[in-house]
């Protein structure tokens, strides 16, 4: 039962094959500014990526007969977490929406490779976009802006899951909060298998991160805005892209990073651990939602892979309940688990509408 999935990133494309929940193709194909510097839009570069996906498989020899293709959800409009079977009005969603990500051509690749192999379905799951937030979440103080949340809901809810069969309990019996640390730095409050809050970590909420901005001082911000010094989109890269560490030190790269300290670097020492002074002040909010009654803290992502940060983050949260380190992500692995649950009859398939 051959599985294709298809995780489409900032600069990468992610290809997996699984035969089952076995994997026998993972690749992942770096693109160079340059090559995506020729694309106006994030989805006008599905052509090129499609490409790249077809030719890989052609490459490999794997044969065209798919019973599932599972892409990387995009950030269309809020839904429920689970598994969407891809329809036209998904496509049309992706298309037209506000936030842009390279994610959002998972859907699009995906529907396109399935719809010419006969007997072959397409699907997302656990987008970005998944909001299962409490009401009062959404409330923030200007009724123009409600909290909405962009996170990594795919992997949190991977590893939740994980921890949870390693302690032979249900993720659904749990309450967990979970920090994912990449690019981006997701904190998502899990009480009894829903993500009852969780930050916007693309548009600029919740703590600075390698690449992003975090929570900003607003008037600040609007006093930038109208400055007259920077367009929209400069600004725009200044929330997401051009922010947090990159801003600051100049690169993303935590490995460097070290380095400069290791060397002496105290400005280096100073972002990077207010960096993690933010996440650990963040999760620890993530506590109040969850009234104290905590499981586990589970860390995950790139950074978790950083034992300068662990060990720093660990200090100050630690109080709060037991910590776990998973570092990395398995989004391949929690996509093609996902298909297959749905091939086999375990889970039904969300529509989309």
């Amino acid at each position: 039962m051959l599985i294709l999935v298809i995780n489409p990133g900032s600069t990468s494309t992610k290809i997996a094959v699984y035969d089952y929940a076995k994997p026998i193709l993972l690749r992942s194909i770096a693109h160079t500014a340059d090559e995506l510097s020729r694309f106006d839009e994030v989805t006008d570069q599905f052509e090129f990526r499609k490409q790249i996906v077809v030719n890989e498989l052609h490459h490999m020899g794997i044969p065209f007969e798919f019973k599932a293709v599972i892409g990387r959800g995009g950030l269309a409009k809020p839904l429920e977490g689970g598994v969407y079977e891809i329809n036209q009005q998904m496509l049309d969603d992706v298309r037209q929406a506000i936030h842009k990500h390279a994610c959002d051509l998972g859907c699009i690749i995906a529907h396109e490779i399935a719809r010419d192999i006969p007997g072959c379905r397409s699907f997302i799951a656990d987008p970005g976009v998944v909001d299962e937030l409490n009401d009062y979440a959404r409330i923030s103080g200007s009724p123009q802006m409600p909290r909405i949340c962009i996170w990594h809901a795919l992997n949190q809810r991977a590893i939740a899951r994980r921890f949870a069969n390693e302690i032979g309990r249900r993720y659904e019996d749990l309450n967990l909060i979970v920090c994912h640390m990449g690019g981006g730095i997701s904190i998502a409050a899990h009480e009894h298998g829903r993500a009852v809050d969780a930050n916007n970590a693309l548009d600029g909420e919740g703590p600075f991160s390698p690449e992003r901005a975090g929570s900003l001082p607003a008037a600040d911000l609007i006093r930038l805005c109208f400055s007259g010094e920077y367009t929209e989109q400069q600004l725009l890269k200044r929330i997401a892209g051009k922010a947090g560490l990159t801003a600051h030190l100049g690169t993303n790269n935590m490995k460097e990073l070290e380095q400069r300290i290791a060397n002496g670097d105290k400005h280096a020492q100073l972002v990077v651990d207010a960096m993690i002074y933010h996440v650990a002040k963040h999760i620890a909010a993530e506590s109040a939602v969850l009234c104290g009654k905590i499981d586990a803290i589970l860390l995950t992502g790139g950074m978790a892979r950083s034992e300068y940060v662990v060990q720093r983050l660990r200090k100050r949260i630690s109080f709060l309940a037991p910590t776990y380190c998973y570092p990395g992500e398995d989004e391949m692995g929690a996509l093609a688990q996902n298909a297959l649950d749905v091939l086999r009859g375990q889970v039904v398939a969300k529509i989309y509408q």
